[in-house]
């Protein structure tokens, strides 16, 4: 099975002459479908691929190309950028000290054991050894609960073009994220900036990561093991390695392709808190396969970087915005599971979690 594209091209046309400012019964019925289509497949898949004419390959090799570049820095440098009494939420977080959920997760644990074989996730030894940069995108607001997690961005030196990259696609990339969220909103039968409005101000995240092949590119070495995200709704751009898999939320497992031009966009905790469990947090890990090994021989004959770099962006709700089943979702049957609460707090909690805040 492959994953379908949603290409956006069309209901940004719409959104561009309408100034934004337009109502679902203002849809044609193609738009009205596609929107449909957004919300089912993120509800069954938890996980969707999009072509937006704004989001170019070239814009994504230019990140990788210059996050290539900062990964290969030897190590002390990359420690000079690191900050754990932030949470690790801006700056680098080194190989080693996030931990995946279901490490710590014995339900979590107890799920997987009852997945077939072929969907079992790869045998984790502990903490994940892949390095993180996190870069906040967009504005913050002034006056926060949550300072940690809406701290002032961190550049390392040597890198002029930084933030202006930085900045460049991460913003391309929210915008993409928006649209789907409008879409998925129409979808689910709520107003169209159900989604939106909340992520105004939130502590959206570019979040590469930094796998080195060189070290760690034995098969079956676990990047990043089977977990859900905290936030929204991620994106990633394309991987020069393959090695994601996904779980459908029939329990099984796919590896994702991500084709030329195209993002991938997952569900993660705060969209199924505001959908009362309708839509739930997708279920990923990245792990070295045959298909990781054949990318590596083929970048050592062609003299490029073998680490693996994620172009990930985490957008999430604002820190200080309230978590709960929006509209119909506030009568579902799993509502209950999900009582209000500030997104920020949720963040907070889930980070002690994963080590990346003090208990």
């Amino acid at each position: 099975m492959e994953l379908p594209v949603i290409d956006l091209e069309h209901y940004l046309e719409f959104s561009a002459k309408s100034g934004g400012e337009f109502g679902e019964d203002q849809l044609d019925s193609q738009l009205k479908q596609l929107c449909s289509e957004v919300s089912r497949i993120l509800r069954e898949t938890g996980a969707l691929l999009v072509k937006d004419p704004r989001c170019t390959s070239k814009d994504n090799d230019r990140f990788i190309d210059m996050m290539e570049k900062y990964f290969e820095m030897p190590d002390d440098f990359k420690r000079l950028q690191v900050r754990p009494h932030l949470h690790y939420q801006v700056g680098a977080t080194p190989e080693g000290v996030e931990v995946p959920r279901s490490l710590v997760d014995e339900q979590m644990q107890e799920k997987l054991k009852l997945l077939p074989k072929e969907s079992q996730a790869g045998v984790l030894k502990g903490p994940d050894p892949k390095w993180r940069y996190m870069w906040r995108v967009g504005p913050r607001p002034v006056h926060t609960r949550f300072q940690e997690l809406n701290a002032e961005p961190v550049i390392p030196e040597g890198f002029p073009e930084w933030e202006e990259t930085m900045n460049s696609w991460g913003h391309k990339m929210i915008s993409s994220i928006e649209a789907v969220a409008e879409m998925a909103a129409i979808g689910f039968g709520l107003p169209k900036d159900a989604f939106t409005s909340l992520m105004n101000k939130g502590p959206h995240l570019l979040s590469p990561t930094g796998s080195n092949l060189q070290l760690h590119g034995q098969e079956g070495t676990v990047f990043a093991g089977y977990h859900y995200d905290l936030n929204f709704l991620t994106i990633h751009g394309r991987s020069r390695f393959p090695g994601l898999n996904i779980w459908l939320s029939n329990g099984q497992k796919m590896a994702v392709k991500v084709p030329m031009g195209c993002l991938l966009i997952q569900t993660g905790k705060q969209i199924e808190w505001l959908t009362g469990g309708e839509c739930i947090a997708g279920m990923h890990e990245v792990v070295v396969t045959n298909r990781t090994i054949d990318a590596m021989k083929l970048a050592s004959q062609q003299n490029n970087s073998l680490w693996r770099v994620s172009s990930t962006l985490f957008s999430h709700i604002a820190s200080d915005a309230v978590l709960k089943p929006l509209g119909h979702f506030e009568v579902s049957p799993l509502a209950s599971n999900y009582p209000a609460m500030h997104a920020g707090d949720y963040v907070e909690q889930e980070l002690a979690i994963i080590n990346l805040k003090g208990k």
